[in-house]
């Protein structure tokens, strides 16, 4: 039987287990490839349009280490799914990423603390019952994402308004850094969060256009729940709309009314009765027959 831990126990058994492999390679390249290793394993499962090229990459990480090596860092996966299922209001690899000093300084990396997060989201979302319950769903979105923090503190919020986020609300972040947005995008798809991670500078090359559709000619990862029955058919739906668009260009109403031309006569068409059309013919008969 498999043995319960509490939260202090799992975040002392994911840092030692991964300061055994830090001994052996450099933490920095650890926590990289794990987070890769990680969320490459859960977008393959759904994305078809990157996957060969992310299977590579697996496939090219996972062959720098030994089996018990590669063993630990599938434990460390499964020591983060844990974690998230026991808590889920929480930023568990923000928190352990700080912890352990892998903060990028030259990008000026300082998560923002999850109670700050939380305390961002409850102040924000007062009236999002209203808002889902008008429109039928909402979006968020992030442009610099880290560990996706803000974006998990919305869902608690969502949560605790008793919304259900996995139906209602469409997650969306972004950040030039590739190893934070894997963390993002690891936690987002272990609590079933609807959405996709743009890999991209968001002050360069911002996200614009629909937010339904995941821009997939992008470094882009999208979440299992993504591809749900849910948003798919809101997806389809929002194609159909588009059919029923006017093009660029064109008025939308009631076409104007045909004005006649000032010089054309008016006719009027009196209507005669049945006896005056058979007097008519039988007239019209009478001068032929003369």
């Amino acid at each position: 039987m498999a043995k319960f831990l509490t939260k202090n126990e799992i975040e002392k058994d994911f840092t030692d287990t991964f300061r055994s492999l830090a001994y052996v390679h450099s933490g920095w390249k650890v926590w990289s490839d794990f987070v890769h290793c990680a969320g490459y394993a859960i977008s393959n499962a759904v994305d078809h349009v990157h996957r060969e090229q992310r299977e590579q990459d697996y496939m090219r990480i996972m062959k720098q280490y030994k089996e018990a090596e590669g063993q630990a860092i599938a434990r460390l996966f499964a020591l983060t799914a844990q974690a998230l299922e026991q808590n889920p209001d929480q930023d568990f690899l923000g928190h352990l990423y700080m912890n352990l000093d892998m903060g990028n300084k030259g990008l000026g990396q300082c998560f923002t603390p999850y109670d700050v997060c939380r305390m961002m989201s409850t102040i924000n979302c007062m009236n999002l019952t209203e808002e889902v319950q008008k429109k039928g769903w909402v979006s968020v979105m992030d442009c610099c994402i880290g560990g996706g923090a803000m974006l998990i503190a919305f869902a608690s919020e969502c949560v605790s308004q008793k919304v259900n986020f996995q139906d209602h609300c469409l997650f969306v972040g972004q950040d030039i850094d590739h190893t934070v947005a894997m963390m993002a995008y690891i936690q987002l798809s272990l609590l079933g969060c609807p959405g996709y991670i743009v890999v991209d500078d968001a002050l360069t090359h911002p996200l614009v256009g629909d937010v339904l559709f995941a821009p997939m000619e992008r470094e882009t990862f999208v979440t299992p729940m993504y591809c749900s029955q849910v948003w798919n058919m809101r997806r389809q739906w929002r194609l159909v709309d588009r059919l029923f668009q006017p093009r660029k260009g064109e008025d939308v109403g009631d076409p104007a009314p045909e004005e006649s031309s000032p010089s054309a006569p008016v006719i009027e068409v009196k209507r005669r009765t049945r006896k005056e059309i058979r007097e008519a013919q039988v007239s019209m008969f009478e001068e032929v027959g003369a």
